[in-house]
């Protein structure tokens, strides 16, 4: 999607957002900083972006990628508006009849009369045709 005659990039980001960079060939990815100089614009090249928290607001939180000609020269500018949302599975992880939030069992489960975790029931029958 990068305009033509482009050759890098460069990201800005809020700081709600969380970006990294991965270049082919190259084992590593890079975490982004909220503002950078440029990234060569290669093939293969993959910018990933994601939110660590949910959103005060809607689009609260933007990613913008600016595109560069050979010598610095910018082209164009793209950017993305986010807005992070939180979910949360409640369960009555210690099986006492309560659901709660924050239950220190809920990532966890054991078997048993005196086990904690939730169970879970799915219905993966086909309702209708």
């Amino acid at each position: 999607a990068a305009p033509a005659g482009a050759v890098s990039f460069g990201v800005k980001h809020t700081e709600g957002v969380s970006v990294e960079v991965a270049c082919q060939g190259r084992a590593e990815v890079e975490a982004a900083p909220s503002s950078r100089t440029q990234w060569p614009l290669d093939n293969g090249t993959v910018l990933r972006f994601s939110m660590n928290r949910a959103s005060t607001e809607v689009n609260d939180n933007k990613v913008t990628v600016s595109f560069y000609a050979e010598g610095g020269q910018p082209i164009n500018q793209a950017g993305v508006f986010l807005t992070g949302i939180g979910i949360s599975l409640d369960v009555d992880a210690d099986r006492d009849g309560v659901v709660e939030k924050n239950n220190p069992n809920k990532g966890s489960w054991t078997w048993g009369p005196e086990g904690h975790g939730a169970i879970l029931l799915v219905s993966c029958d086909k309702e209708s045709p």
